[in-house]
């Protein structure tokens, strides 16, 4: 029996050889359909879209993503893009301002904010008045990133803040949090979209960069100026020459590099082409930084070997340490790339435990060490959130009341957890691993308008005080439906209207002050029996509410159904009484209409007949009467007999 040749053990490799060609040109088409990342960067305060001088860089205009003020802005390094104007959030306006940007594709983003200065003001005699640089705290997504540090404003390296966290979709929020040193203010916020594997890191973890090194080149650049691939992001790479002591050396070439520009990463071609390489004053090749202890950190190490003299296997190995523990050992760049001039990334996770990261190259064969670029990461978990539907029941909230700037409430009302809203509580839920409200407390704030029907959203609210403001209205029917609601306080407000029967459901309440309101109606019974059980209730100056002891008595109560019907058959009954007299009327109008305008003697004389018919008629009764009471039995007087006909 002869078997098909497309079925034979020697088809086998070709077919396994067609299935990988296959996936490699779907993950090539795959690549080439992704189209551009989503690109957002706003120039902080700008009322139109502009470009910078020095590049074709579009930034957007500053409208509709946050609040606080603008103002000219002082440049504070080169590095900072040259535009004119900032954002800046006075402390009166609340702690936490936040840059809040909606339909955002899920994916995974690099997220930079530039800093600047207010430019300084002369005062009445000329002089320049000068502006004390800021110091505040940055947030993404409710997750603290950064701390500003004194001296920032004159420092290269901390004119920018930039981190790398993937976002579900949606929308992403950045704060800025004041610490009482000034006034936060920001130049750019930037948003750009990179590949969904960039940098290996775990979805719940951002990577804040602490360094970015070009090992041997002499200036900062950005991945667009190196023509960077987008979907790399667009990293700013700061230029180091040496790691001091004058123990190594800067290399360069001009040899294309290959492995570089390639998925997820997308490194420019660049930053291999120059590095630091080690001498004899010292084999060693040493960098070292400051850091946060207690954190771990993402070391991602570039090698090539661009070295003219160094072009076979063991001619260059050493080890990579990091506070003397071993992190990569025996790397050979031409061993693990296969030629010269290829790039080769290595990376690994480290914990901290010190306040100081040291990277330390070791020679352990043949030529000294080298080393063409350093990116080191802070990997920061992020922060649980609040339960979206209470974070938007709080947002109706702060709508309906009209809660002033000072009061802020912008970002999440929970974290960061030494930033809350202010006047609300949190408690972490280890069921959902969320944040939830229970407690909020605005009272005396002046707040006016009316309470959302919303509140209901808030199903884990234990406490609610919004005693001494101005709120009108009715009380929503939702709020009954709270059931884990302990303490409620809508004292000395402007409520009107009945309570809610479903106040009737709340078996954990202890307290309910509804004094010094516009309440009416009958409290409904189930509430009274809450007394019995060492409950407070405070009802009093209300002028309309009954039913319970210490209460007025209520008369017949009434359904609103019946109420209603009430109302009703009153203004029918009304109609009805109002056309029955215009119908009387108008038949009235009509008679005498006709009456006026009878004039035919005909009509005369029927009417004089009718009225001799009805005085005869009225004699003949009255001579009966006399007869039958006074004995009268005279026959009639033919001359007295009426006489009907002539």
């Amino acid at each position: 029996m002869l078997m098909p040749r497309c079925c034979g053990s020697g088809s086998k490799p070709r077919l396994l050889l067609l299935l990988v060609v296959v996936v490699l040109v779907v993950v090539s088409v795959a690549e080439s359909n992704k189209g551009d990342p989503y690109n957002l960067r706003i120039s902080c305060g700008a009322r139109y879209d502009t470009r910078t001088p020095s590049s074709t860089t579009l930034w957007s205009r500053d409208f509709g993503y946050t609040g606080g003020k603008i103002a000219d802005a002082a440049r504070t390094s080169f590095i900072v893009p040259p535009l004119p104007t900032l954002r800046y959030f006075p402390l009166s306006e609340g702690s936490k301002n936040c840059y809040s940007v909606n339909y955002i594709r899920r994916g995974r983003y690099q997220v930079r904010f530039f800093f600047a200065v207010i430019k300084a003001d002369n005062d009445m005699t000329g002089s320049k008045i000068q502006k004390v640089e800021p110091l505040f705290d940055i947030s993404i997504e409710g997750t603290p990133i950064y701390s500003m540090k004194p001296g920032w404003s004159s420092d290269d390296d901390q004119a920018f803040v930039e981190a790398i966290v993937f976002i579900e979709g949606g929308s992403i929020s950045s704060c800025f949090h004041s610490s009482g040193h000034g006034d936060p203010a920001i130049l750019t916020v930037e948003i750009l979209q990179m590949d969904d594997n960039a940098y290996k890191s775990d979805p719940t973890t951002i990577l804040r960069t602490a360094k970015r090194l070009s090992c041997g080149n002499g200036k900062p650049a950005f991945d667009m100026d190196y023509n960077g691939n987008h979907w790399g992001g667009d990293r700013l790479w700061f230029p180091i020459k040496t790691f001091g002591q004058n123990s190594d050396k800067s290399i360069s070439t001009e040899s294309d590099i290959v492995r570089a520009t390639v998925s997820p990463n997308f490194y420019p071609e660049q930053i291999y082409q120059s590095a630091i390489s080690s001498t004899n004053a010292d084999p060693n090749l040493s960098f070292q930084m400051e850091i946060e202890p207690k954190y771990n950190y993402s070391i991602w190490l570039h090698f090539s070997e661009i070295y003219p003299s160094v072009t076979t296997v063991g001619s260059r190995v050493f080890d990579v340490l990091v506070n003397g523990d071993t992190l990569f050992t025996s790397v050979d760049i031409i061993r693990m790339t296969g030629k010269t001039n290829a790039a080769l990334v290595l990376q690994k996770t480290y914990e901290a435990t010190g306040k100081a990261l040291m990277i330390t190259l070791r020679p352990k064969n043949g030529s000294h060490a080298i080393i063409n670029a350093i990116e080191i990461f802070q990997i920061i978990p992020m922060e649980s959130k609040t339960i979206r539907e209470e974070v938007k029941a709080l947002q109706n909230l702060k709508k309906a009341l009209g809660l002033p700037l000072r009061i802020g409430w912008n970002g999440d009302p929970c974290v960061p957890q030494q930033y809350p809203w202010t006047g609300v509580d949190c408690e972490y839920n280890h069921k959902t691993k969320s944040w939830v409200i229970d407690g909020i407390g605005l009272n005396n704030q002046a707040l006016r308008g009316v309470l959302p029907n919303s509140l209901f959203k808030l199903r884990h609210l234990l406490k609610l005080n919004l005693s001494g403001n101005d709120i009108q209205g009715a009380i929503p029917y939702s709020l009954g439906i709270i059931s884990t609601l302990e303490v409620l306080d809508l004292s000395y407000n402007k409520l009107n209207g009945s309570i809610p029967e479903s106040f009737g459901r709340l078996t954990k309440l202890k307290i309910l002050n509804l004094n010094e309101n516009s309440l009416s109606g009958k409290v409904p019974a189930s509430l009274g029996a809450r007394l019995v059980h060492r409950a407070s209730f405070n009802f009093t100056d209300n002028t309309g509410l009954c039913g319970i002891p210490g209460l007025p008595s209520c008369g017949p109560h009434l359904s609103i159904g019946a109420k209603i019907g009430i109302v009703v058959a009153a203004l029918f009954l009304i109609i009805i009484c109002v056309i029955c007299c215009w119908k009387r009327n108008q038949n009235i109008a009509r008679v005498q209409k006709m009456t006026a305008t009878s004039h035919a003697p005909y009509a005369k004389a029927r009417t004089h007949f009718n009225r001799d018919v009805q005085m005869t008629t009225s004699k003949q009764k009255h001579q009966q009467h006399l007869h039958q009471h006074h004995g009268y039995n005279q026959p009639r007087s033919p001359e007295r007999e009426p006489r009907l006909l002539p």
